[in-house]
């Protein structure tokens, strides 16, 4: 299934939508287009187990698996699968993981912004 802009959805749109009910659905929609937006062949995932949603270059979460997302109680986690090296001149990224690095999305201001868009632009960029 694909939206007007040509996004790839492989996600169970119930899935999404489960994992969006844990409080952050205005983040998560505004983060799924910001993704279409600098990532418009990326494949979607969405978890409710995990509580998560990711997106890559194809079906496996650990080998293709670019960004992702997992809703908290007071923020959005958006993260990188592979964070070594990524330009991050805002000082977003958080984490201490090998590779797996996450900036904390509280408000619409901070999914919104540059910064954000830029270093997750560098990682799908670095993935293709």
């Amino acid at each position: 299934m694909s939206d007007p802009a040509g996004f790839t959805l492989h996600t169970d749109l119930g899935t999404f939508a489960a994992v969006q009910a844990k409080g952050h659905a205005d983040l998560l929609a505004r983060l799924r287009t910001l993704v279409a937006a600098i990532a418009p062949s990326a494949r979607e995932k969405a978890s409710a187990r995990e509580g998560s949603v990711w997106w890559g270059t194809g079906p496996r979460k650990k080998a293709d698996g670019v960004i992702w997302a997992m809703p908290h109680r007071a923020h959005l986690n958006v993260g990188v699968f592979d964070a070594r090296g990524l330009p991050d001149p805002a000082g977003l990224l958080e984490g201490t993981g090998a590779k797996l690095r996450h900036v904390k999305v509280r408000d619409a201001a901070a999914m919104d912004g540059p910064a954000l868009r830029a270093l997750l632009a560098a990682a799908w960029e670095r993935a293709r």
